[in-house]
């Protein structure tokens, strides 16, 4: 079968970042990553157009992947589908975590008695994303000034974390292959930011 124009265009951004490509998925991602929101939702689930790349010692192994996935509601579905930055590394130790942009149904919500986690020296960040987790002093202490800086200026992404691995992605929307560079290195930038150790 022939490549689509989008794997023949990702395999070229992966000789580009001088990664490992794999027109389909590879190590069973989606059972790997069960335990995250985006994975949890829906059916039909697949990922495809995997780069792969990880360092000399095997600490940190990062993934960048297109994922779908299609969400059924009676007579009509919708696919949804993004481009993942997926990173598991053995420096990071993140608290289970989950964020996204903020919408007005989570404003009403927080008159409603349902709040996420905000910062009150960055209220624009908590302005723009909603936070949630269980432990919030974790949470806290996990998000530093860097990471609440970041999101203060980049919009519309969401970010989730458990222990040694992130997932950072903008919801239903499929990174262009000449920007796959760019995402790549800010998520290899966030997850150097959420651990003290370099990555």
């Amino acid at each position: 079968m022939a490549k689509s124009s989008r794997t023949l265009d990702m395999q070229k951004a992966a000789e580009h970042l001088e990664m490992q490509f794999f027109p389909k998925e590879e190590w069973g991602l989606v059972a790997l990553l069960q335990d995250f929101k985006l994975f949890k939702v829906g059916g039909s689930k697949r990922i495809v157009n995997q780069l792969f790349k990880s360092d000399a010692w095997l600490e940190t192994e990062a993934h960048v992947f297109d994922y779908q996935y299609t969400v059924s509601t009676g007579k009509s579905s919708v696919t949804y589908k993004q481009t993942v930055f997926f990173v598991n590394s053995k420096k990071l130790g993140l608290p289970h975590f989950w964020m996204k942009p903020e919408h007005f149904f989570h404003k009403v919500g927080h008159f409603l008695g349902i709040k996420d986690i905000n910062f009150e020296a960055f209220p624009e960040f908590s302005d723009q994303y909603y936070l949630k987790g269980d432990d919030e002093d974790y949470i806290r202490a996990t998000l530093n000034e860097k990471v609440l800086h970041f999101f203060t200026i980049e919009k519309n992404w969401s970010l989730e974390g458990v222990n040694y691995f992130m997932i950072f992605y903008c919801h239903n929307t499929l990174m262009p292959p000449n920007m796959i560079k760019d995402f790549y290195l800010k998520g290899m930038k966030l997850c150097e930011m959420l651990t003290a150790e370099p990555i």
